[in-house]
């Protein structure tokens, strides 16, 4: 690692890390201008930028650090539905028409929002190709009893897991930033800094009203209500300890709750950030599981083994929509760390409590046909 940049990985067992995610952190320590860098438990390769990190700048701003995806993340709601009335084959019955453009009255939730109209787009209030997903979920242990309690929850409820990001507009920001300076890093007093950030702002903001239109969508399709627990984003800069903090594939541990999502055949925990440990890392924690293998290789290994409707039923007997044929490859469980081992190394070290278990019931990643 680079000497004249502050870095840190982690985890239990370090030797546990991918070369090549850690090559890729080394590279972005020697940024010239960057101050500290972190590696989390769930690290793992990206395209060119190591995924499950976060990166603090006194001065400077990378917006390839941030990636395309401004915004992306994860919201958690309560819905009214009991447990015990879930039926898979109903629930499963009734999501249809929802990767189509939603018919709501888009500029009005855009002005809501604080959001130009000229932000519209046929893509809000869709999930979204990649690793994102709706997911039906059960409480399956209550891991401190006095926390669940105190947040007023019900452990006998449906819950769902929503993850998307800003779709193309993320994209769109990202490509003309790098056509007019490249992956320079942008003094942050500059106007140049200043426009980004606007850009980058109402890109988060678009993210998490698609996260919530989503959510809707979902409820209204099975006919159940719901509350909003917690909506966090994972690929973002904002400012911190005077200066600029990116995460690439990390959650916040200073935005309250934090749901950390294992693979769609895993479990997810509700954990709590321990704030007396947050600077540790500087101020983030793993944002899922993390990939084990590349999109590329989950597919050449599992489509040999494996056909796609085998993969529409998991080890923790969850049902799984995606008929995309080669995505329900690249997104299978196996493709994917443990989710108990990347909680277990944040227990570890100091930086979180874990309030309950989630089990999936149901996970809905497209309907769209290859």
């Amino acid at each position: 690692m680079n000497k004249c940049c502050e870095t840190s990985l982690i985890g239990r067992d370090l030797s546990r890390f991918d070369p090549m995610a850690i090559d890729q952190l080394d590279a972005t320590a020697r940024l010239e201008g960057m101050g500290k860098v972190v590696g989390l438990p769930d690290l793992h390769a990206g395209n060119g930028i190591a995924v499950g990190a976060a990166f603090w700048s006194p001065d400077r701003i990378w917006p390839h650090l941030v990636g395309s995806d401004i915004g992306c993340g994860m919201a958690l709601w309560e819905t009214s539905l009991p447990v015990r009335k879930f039926r898979v084959s109903q629930v499963d019955r009734r999501l249809q028409g929802l990767d189509d453009p939603w018919g709501g009255a888009m500029e009005a939730a855009l002005s809501a929002a604080g959001l130009p109209a000229n932000l519209a787009s046929p893509s809000l209030g869709t999930i979204g190709g990649g690793n994102h997903f709706v997911e039906f979920q059960r409480i399956e242990d209550v891991l401190d009893t006095d926390r669940f309690a105190a947040l007023n929850v019900k452990a006998d409820r449906v819950w769902m897991m929503v993850h998307s990001g800003s779709r193309g507009l993320g994209q769109a920001i990202l490509n003309e930033q790098l056509a007019r300076t490249g992956k320079s890093g942008l003094m942050a007093s500059e106007p140049e800094a200043k426009a980004y950030l606007l850009e980058h702002d109402q890109a988060v903001a678009w993210a998490v009203l698609n996260r919530r239109i989503i959510a809707q969508r979902f409820m209204d399709a099975i006919g159940v209500s719901g509350s909003g627990i917690l909506d966090i984003v994972h690929n973002s800069v904002t400012p911190y300890d005077s200066g600029w903090l990116h995460r690439k594939g990390a959650a916040p541990a200073d935005c309250g709750l934090v749901v950390i999502p294992g693979s769609r055949g895993d479990f997810s925990y509700l954990v709590e950030p321990v704030p007396d440990f947050a600077h540790k890392s500087l101020v983030s924690l793993a944002h899922g599981a993390g990939r084990k293998w590349s999109r590329n290789d989950a597919h050449a290994r599992l489509s040999r083994r494996y056909k796609a409707a085998d993969l529409q039923r998991t080890k923790l007997a969850s049902h799984v929509i995606c008929e995309d044929r080669r995505l329900i490859f690249e997104e299978a469980p196996e493709a994917y760390k443990d989710i108990a081992g990347i909680i277990a190394d944040l227990e570890a070290a100091g930086l979180i409590r874990a309030i309950a278990r989630l089990r999936p019931l149901l996970s809905y990643k497209t309907r769209r046909h290859d």
